[in-house]
C-alpha cells in the first residue's frame, strides 16, 4: 500500500482535533488588563468664605469724625479728634467739638467760642488764650505764656495759671475743680464763678481783683477775699 504524506489541510485538522476536539473552539486567551490612568480631577471650587477678602479698614475716626492735627485758620462746627496751634499761629474755633485735647504751642494763639472739648486745654507759652461759652471736661492749664480769659464755661476740672505775663480774667465760669493761680505778673481779674474746689492764689503781682465767687472749698492766699 503505498502512503501519501499528509496534506496542510490534515495537519491543521490533527492540530485542532488535539487542542479540544474537531467540534470545540478554541478560546483566545484574556486580555491583560490596561492600568487605569487616574484622571485629571478638575480644581475644587474654592468656597465663598475663602474667596471673600476681609474689607479694609477704613481710616475715617471713629464715629466718622475727622481729624484736625494743626489748626491756623478757623475751624466751625465740626467734629475732629484733637485740635494743636502750631507755633506763631492763631486758631479759631467756632462751635467745633473736639475729642480730646486742645494745645497751643509757643506763640500761637487761640480765641474759642461754643466748643465742646472732651480732654484737657493745655499751652506753654501761648501768646493769647480765649474761651468763651465752652464745655470742657478736663482742665484749662497754661504756663508761662501771655494773656488769658475764661468767660461763661463749665470746666470739669481745674482752671491753673502759672506764670502768665499778660491780663488773665476768669469771669461767670462753673468750675468742678480747683482755680489755681501762682506766679502770674499781668493782673488777674477773678469774678462771678462756681468753684466747686479751692480758689488759691499765691505770689501774683499786681495782686487778684474780683469778687462774688462761690467757693466751696477755700479761698486762700492772695484771693481769700474774693
Amino acid at each position: 500500500m503505498t502512503l501519501r504524506a499528509p496534506t496542510t489541510a490534515g495537519l491543521l485538522l490533527a492540530l485542532l482535533a488535539a487542542c479540544g476536539g474537531a467540534g470545540g473552539t478554541t478560546e483566545a486567551p484574556p486580555s491583560p488588563a490596561l492600568p487605569v490612568q487616574p484622571s485629571e480631577s478638575e480644581p475644587a471650587t474654592p468656597s465663598a468664605s475663602a474667596t471673600s477678602s476681609a474689607s479694609p479698614t477704613g481710616s475715617t475716626a471713629q464715629g466718622g469724625a475727622t481729624t484736625a492735627e494743626a489748626c491756623d485758620g478757623t475751624l466751625g462746627a465740626d467734629t475732629v479728634e484733637d485740635v494743636q496751634v502750631p507755633s506763631g499761629a492763631t486758631c479759631v474755633l467756632q462751635g467745633t467739638r473736639i475729642r480730646g485735647d486742645v494745645k497751643i504751642e509757643r506763640d500761637g494763639t487761640l480765641d474759642a467760642d461754643g466748643i465742646t472739648v472732651g480732654g484737657n486745654i493745655q499751652s506753654q507759652g501761648g501768646a493769647g488764650i480765649t474761651v468763651r461759652n465752652a464745655s470742657v471736661d478736663g482742665n484749662i492749664q497754661l504756663e508761662q505764656g501771655g494773656s488769658a480769659e475764661v468767660t461763661a464755661s463749665a470746666i470739669d476740672g481745674d482752671i491753673q495759671w502759672e506764670s502768665q505775663s499778660g491780663p488773665l480774667v476768669a469771669e461767670g465760669n462753673d468750675v468742678g475743680g480747683n482755680f489755681q493761680a501762682e506766679s502770674n505778673t499781668g493782673g488777674l481779674t477773678v469774678s462771678d464763678n462756681r468753684i466747686g474746689g479751692n480758689l488759691q492764689c499765691e505770689s501774683n503781682d499786681p495782686a487778684p481783683t474780683g469778687g462774688g465767687n462761690t467757693v466751696e472749698g477755700d479761698k486762700e492766699g492772695d484771693c481769700s477775699s474774693l
